[in-house]
C-alpha cells in the first residue's frame, strides 16, 4: 500500500470512528452517564478535529478528499454496524474502533517512513500517542 493509500484508510477509520464515537455520546444513559459521557466527548471530538487535517494531508500528495460517504464507508475497516446497547457495550464498540484506528495509524507510520514521508509519519506516531491515551481511558472506565 502507498502513503496515499493508506491515508485514505486512515480517512475512512477515522471518520467511521468519529461517527460511531458521536454517536455513543449522545445515545449513552445509565449511572455513569456523566462521566461516560464526557469521555465519549473527548473521543469524538479529538476524531472530528482529524477529518481536516488527514484531508489536507492527502492534498498535500495530489489526492482528494473521499468525496462520497457510501466511498467512505466500503473503504472503512471500523464497523458500519448500528450503535447500539447499553453504556459498557457503547463504550466496548468505541474500544474496537479505536483499536482498529490505532493500527491503521501504525501501519501509516511503516508505509510513510517507507515512502520518505516523514512528516505524515510523525503526525500518525502523534495521533497513536493521543488514541493510546483513550484507550487506556476506555478500559479502565470498562474496568
Amino acid at each position: 500500500m502507498t502513503t496515499q493509500q493508506q491515508l485514505q484508510q486512515v480517512f475512512a477509520d477515522n471518520f467511521v470512528a468519529y461517527f460511531r464515537s458521536h454517536v455513543a455520546h449522545v445515545n449513552t444513559v445509565g449511572r455513569n452517564f456523566v462521566s461516560d459521557h464526557k469521555l465519549l466527548k473527548g473521543i469524538y471530538e479529538s476524531l472530528q478535529e482529524e477529518i481536516d487535517t488527514i484531508a489536507e494531508l492527502l492534498r498535500t500528495l495530489d489526492d482528494m478528499m473521499p468525496c462520497c460517504l457510501d466511498d467512505v464507508q466500503a473503504t472503512s475497516s471500523v464497523s458500519t454496524a448500528p450503535m447500539e446497547g447499553d453504556s459498557d457495550s457503547l463504550l466496548t464498540e468505541v474500544q474496537m474502533d479505536l483499536e482498529q484506528l490505532k493500527g491503521c495509524y501504525e501501519e501509516l507510520i511503516t508505509v510513510a517512513d517507507d515512502e520518505g514521508h516523514k512528516e505524515i509519519a510523525n503526525y500518525a506516531q502523534d495521533r497513536v500517542l493521543v488514541i493510546g491515551k483513550q484507550l487506556w481511558m476506555l478500559r479502565s472506565t470498562l474496568g
